[in-house]
């Protein structure tokens, strides 16, 4: 078995990219391939700020004839309740426009990244990573179930110009984009109070469009997720069989090339059997594989994950479950340590 390098999901509480490079690449500058920037600001709650967004936009009310929508983690525990929006009546869709902001907040980011990577901070060959939300991300959060099938395709076309305008503005050498996928598992594991009966093709399809949104030779990856919202699981996976279901339908569809996949793994899971899965999947050729095993303060708890991980994997990069955003800033640099110390075994 070999651990072939550290993937950082994305979020990292710290104040801004500048100190995120600087702190980062101090512990883990020769483990990394990509670098984000940490998700600073605003988006350091994943797409919450997105809800702002929604909210406000002149198209958009709330859905009265729904309830609040309900947020649980797995032990049943309520997180967090929040209204849902819907279309006005009479809005014409095809002239709606959001505006998501992520191409800004990256373009800012990328000169910070290529100033600390000619002072010596970054290393050269590190490529720089935009991590996106889907729009069934925004949409299973924020939007009436009735108005996602509109949702959907509005803000696909605004979430596409995002990418065409970084891909524009950064050199695509020099660019890696991470599509996050959360809401999509859990969609899968049934999480949520409805579902289409096409959600399987819904999903692959969406994804795989999204994949083909991001031009060569800029590298593609995706982040699977069981949402992390309170720093634990919306759903407790039973294996890796979701993960590996989801990937291999990406894979079958996307057009171009996939440079990387991220699946996480809960704390509990050291045994064999969460990893069997994995024998399944059908990664393209060059497909880098990075399993989220790695947890705070639990080195030993590491080690178990990454051996019975290899198992069923010769050669795979290490990473946390998700982001870490949300959770505690002081857990930082014992989790970069972490990080060093798997990727150097």
């Amino acid at each position: 078995m070999t651990v072939t390098c550290a993937h950082l999901v994305g979020s990292i509480p710290f104040d801004n990219a500048e100190t995120v490079f600087s702190e980062v690449c101090s512990v883990l500058g020769d483990n990394l391939k990509r670098l984000p920037d940490g998700e600073t600001g605003e988006r350091l709650r994943w797409i919450f700020w997105q809800r702002g967004k929604i909210a406000d936009h002149p198209t958009m009310e709330i859905d009265n004839d729904v309830g609040q929508a309900q947020i649980h983690q797995w032990d049943g525990t309520l997180i967090r309740e929040w209204d849902l929006y819907r279309f006005k009546p009479g809005t014409d869709l095809s002239t709606v426009e959001f505006d998501p902001g992520y191409a800004r907040d990256a373009i800012e980011s990328y000169a910070v990244f290529k100033a600390k990577q000619a002072d010596g901070t970054i290393p050269s060959g590190v490529k720089f990573q935009v991590c996106l939300p889907t729009p069934m991300a925004i949409g299973y959060w924020f939007v009436s179930p009735a108005a996602r099938g509109d949702f959907f395709p509005v803000y696909e076309r605004a979430i596409s110009r995002e990418v065409a305008e970084i891909s524009a503005a950064i050199p695509k050498d020099d660019l890696a984009i991470q599509w996050d996928v959360c809401q999509e598992v859990l969609v899968w594991e049934d999480y949520f109070p409805s579902r289409p009966a096409t959600y399987k093709e819904d999903i692959l399809n969406m994804l795989a469009r999204l994949g083909d949104a991001v031009p060569e030779p800029v590298e593609l990856g995706y982040h699977l997720c069981f949402g992390t919202p309170n720093d634990e699981h919306l759903v407790m996976p039973k294996d890796m069989g979701t993960a590996v279901d989801m990937a291999n339908g990406v894979f079958s569809k996307v057009s171009r090339s996939v440079q990387f996949l991220h699946v996480p793994v809960p704390r509990e899971r050291d045994d064999e059997a969460f990893f069997a899965p994995l024998t399944g999947l059908q990664s393209p050729a060059g497909c880098e594989l990075y399993i989220g095993l790695i947890h705070a303060g639990d080195r030993d708890g590491d080690a178990r994950r990454i051996a019975a991980a290899s198992t069923y994997v010769d050669n795979f990069g290490i990473a946390t479950e998700c982001g870490w955003g949300r959770g505690d800033p002081e857990r930082v640099p014992g989790l970069l340590e972490s990080h060093r110390i798997a990727a150097s075994s």
